[in-house]
């Protein structure tokens, strides 16, 4: 019988099926966090946030439905905002009696016309000169009420389209100044808002921002304990630090008191903040090294099951998994400081898992998938963690054959790093494990879920199942892998790929076509 180590797995030849712990892993981590930006830029948790009610309570008069925006043209609000830019160009040049409640009256009414519908008419307004009349309106100086319609007018606009929001640029220096402690809290937390958004835009303006200065106010601006204040300031940060350059994460851990507040807004908020928070999490896990190392020294990994196992809200577990997921994906020893066999903890997080995957909700199955398969990739004892668990492998094995197509990717990472050592723990007694772990799950049914994945034409998936279908050629006892493969009809699989555009897909499986079924295949029988 060919052993795992004699025929190459885990070593040179190709990688493992999923990056294991160390420098790869954080590539993945860093990877990861570009698509969770995408995904949240799309979510119900939207990068760029409308103000419709603003900081100080205030709302926007009656708020348009979609229903309502059918009616209300697009061609009239286009002129009432012309027309409350004109009123403020006018209240500005006035400096008689009253002029400063003339202005503030002005900046009322475009306000209120930028926060009336979901699609407020931006355009409209830039072009008749509003930025310069809002910088104007920012200065040093002016009444708090002033400031704060002037930043919520800015705020809007920075949550409209990229060329929309890159109109704020004069702007920033006086809303980065606004973030200090001699402001009012309503009009920090507007400007924080305001740049929250611009934040969200993309890198470009993010490097802007973090040239200027915005990093140390921001994270004071968390410091507390509670407050819309904190919520607004921990998600403009989450915004700001999302990369991919990582500088602005790292700068952020060492901030003073800011780590003590993660761990605080974790442990004590509301599930608001809470959530805001985990999002900082998730970008500081997934792009510094020392903010992992120092998030896994405060034990916000406790802090971050704890809230897994007692909360409900779908906005506030989904970060949490990816910070865990995060966290078990650094390198060996963060990992082993996570999991401790035998240790409470270690079963917590089994348990928390095996509740998301049992979710009804899609995108915490593939998350808690994620997650365990962060931990096959580890060692062979974390490993053994998850295929001794009663309840994990058997929904493994569920969820291949019925989730959804993105469950059971992750699902098949998880199930097929189970199966692969590393090259560092190639000794008899650990590969005599990992071929009892594909042994059992072969013969648990798990096959053919990789041969259906073959078969897609996600070509990660692809190969994927390519790789897994190796193992079990090479792996098998008694030479029953070809017999397995050939009864689930994974030579007809691979046959799609003979002429593949794709070159990696085509010479693995066309070489593993050659090299099993062959000439003289079958002729023993």
């Amino acid at each position: 019988m060919s052993t795992m180590a004699e025929d190459g797995f885990a070593s040179n030849k190709r990688d493992p099926v999923k990056s294991s712990v160390g420098g790869v892993a954080s590539q993945k981590r860093r990877q990861h966090a570009v698509a969770v930006r995408k995904e949240r830029r799309e979510s119900l948790v939207r990068a760029k946030r409308l103000c419709r009610v603003g900081s100080s309570g205030d709302d926007a008069d009656t708020p348009l439905n979609n229903a309502m925006m059918v009616d209300e043209e697009e061609s009239v609000l286009d002129a009432q905002a012309a027309a409350a830019v004109e009123e403020l160009k006018s209240a500005v040049a006035n400096q008689g009696k009253g002029a400063m409640q003339k202005v503030v009256g002005a900046l009322r009414e475009l306000r209120r016309v930028l926060s009336r519908t979901e699609f407020p008419p931006i355009e409209a307004a830039l072009e008749a000169g509003a930025m310069p009349l809002l910088v104007h309106c920012l200065a040093f100086g002016s009444p708090d009420e002033q400031l704060l319609e002037a930043a919520w007018c800015l705020t809007n606009i920075a949550a409209g389209k990229p060329e929309e929001t890159k109109a704020l640029v004069p702007a920033l220096p006086l809303l980065i100044a606004h973030l200090g402690e001699k402001s009012s809290s309503p009009v920090a937390e507007q400007c924080a808002w305001a740049l929250g958004n611009v934040a969200g835009e993309g890198e470009e303006l993010r490097n802007v921002l973090l040239s200027q200065g915005v990093l140390l106010p921001l994270a004071r601006m968390m410091l507390p304990s509670k407050g819309s204040t904190v919520r607004t300031a921990a998600w403009a940060l989450s915004n700001l630090i999302k990369g991919p350059d990582p500088k602005a994460a790292t700068n952020l851990i060492r901030v003073d008191g800011i780590l003590d507040a993660i761990t605080r807004h974790l442990r004590k908020a509301d599930e608001e903040l809470a959530t805001e928070v985990a999002w900082i999490t998730v970008y500081l896990s997934a792009l510094s090294n020392l903010a992992t190392a120092m998030l896994v020294k405060s034990n916000v990994h406790e802090l971050l099951l704890h809230r897994l196992a007692t909360s409900t809200s779908l906005q506030l577990l989904i970060p949490l998994l990816r910070s865990l997921g995060n966290l078990v994906a650094g390198d060996s020893q963060t990992t082993s400081a996570i999991f401790m066999p035998g240790q409470e903890i270690t079963d917590n997080i089994i348990g928390v898992l095996t509740k998301c995957l049992k979710s009804e909700h899609r995108v915490l199955k593939k998350e808690a998938a994620w997650v365990l398969s962060n931990v096959a990739a580890g060692s062979v004892e974390h490993k053994q963690l998850i295929y001794k668990s009663e309840a994990v492998i058997p929904l493994l094995l569920h969820l291949l054959s019925t989730a959804a197509f993105d469950v059971r990717k992750e699902v098949a990472y998880t199930i097929g790093n189970l199966c692969v050592a590393a090259a560092s723990e190639q000794d008899s007694g650990r590969l005599s494990l990992i071929l009892d772990h594909l042994v059992s799950l072969v013969e648990k049914g798990c096959l053919p879920g990789f041969i259906d994945l073959i078969r897609s034409a996600d070509t990660e998936a692809a190969k994927l199942g390519l790789q897994f279908m190796e193992m079990v050629l090479r792996g098998m006892p008694n030479g029953e892998g070809p017999k397995l493969v050939e009864r689930e009809d994974g030579i007809e699989a691979m046959e799609r790929f003979q002429f593949h555009e794709n070159e990696d897909l085509r010479n693995m499986a066309n070489g593993l076509v050659d090299r099993y079924f062959g000439e003289d295949y079958g002729l023993d029988r």
